[in-house]
């Protein structure tokens, strides 16, 4: 009887010892990488788009289709990859009309804004009917909560007593964002 509580001991120990050194560890990882404080991407200031509108002004409109289409680069990419390697070059792709239809296409209006208030950032795609959250980003110490609807979106920031909130609505008309600082 004394010989199985000894050796239930021993096992109960270095189970303990084991599941101790095992959590340590995992912790010491997961506590600097898996749960940094998110940021938000910059956005472009309005000084950047004039400068890209000036440069796709220079270029070809042909160089430009090829470039915007990911269709295009993306097939090119594969054809690349998928090549056997033999020792008599591949034949010439063939001409792909990827590239028409995705230049036919017009992209639709969108304009991202950035809004700030106290307690954190916001950042929406606003469309001419419809708006949609990019990202919303806290201060430090500050806590932030969405609601959406159909038509309709609210963003609230919030530490202790103090919440600020930016409202978005688009209920048949352009989306129209107010913030309100209380």
């Amino acid at each position: 009887m004394r010989n199985g509580l000894v050796q239930l001991g021993a096992w109960a120990a270095a189970t303990g010892a084991a599941v101790a050194l095992s959590w340590f560890g995992v912790h010491a990882v997961l506590t600097g990488a898996a749960f940094e404080q998110p940021t938000a991407l910059p956005l472009p200031s309005p000084a950047a788009k004039d400068v890209a509108a000036a440069e796709s002004a220079t270029r070809s409109p042909s160089a430009s289709r090829v470039e915007s289409t990911p269709e295009a680069a993306l097939g090119t990419a594969t054809q690349r990859a998928a090549a056997p390697a033999t020792s008599t070059p591949p034949p010439a792709p063939a001409p792909t009309t990827a590239a028409a239809p995705a230049a036919s296409r017009k992209p639709a209006e969108t304009s991202v804004r950035s809004f700030l208030v106290p307690g954190g950032k916001v950042a929406l795609d606003l469309r001419p009917s419809s708006a949609e959250l990019v990202s919303a980003t806290p201060d430090p110490g500050w806590q932030m909560q969405v609601w959406h609807g159909d038509q309709w979106m609210r963003i609230d920031f919030s530490k202790g007593g103090d919440a600020n909130s930016v409202f978005v609505t688009w209920n048949g008309h352009e989306p129209d964002v107010q913030t309100v600082v209380r």
